[in-house]
């Protein structure tokens, strides 16, 4: 039979593990709910200004063939 330390220790232990692993569930759910998004958004950005980019220097190209 545990002593009274032994079982506040248990109880500590047990009450920490729940802040604990509350903590990591809250963490991966703001991952996939805030920073994925913004990782997204951004390599959309990034692409759209190289598609636009590449678009720019063909139109260019084709101005200086015509000249």
């Amino acid at each position: 039979m545990p002593t009274t330390t032994g079982w506040l220790f248990l109880a500590a232990g047990t009450f920490l593990f729940f802040f604990w692993a509350y903590g990591f569930v809250r963490f991966l759910m703001d991952v996939k709910r805030i920073y994925i998004p913004k990782g997204r958004q951004f390599l959309r950005g990034r692409r759209r200004l190289k598609e636009e980019k590449r678009r720019e220097e063909e139109r260019e190209e084709r101005e200086r063939q015509l000249y």
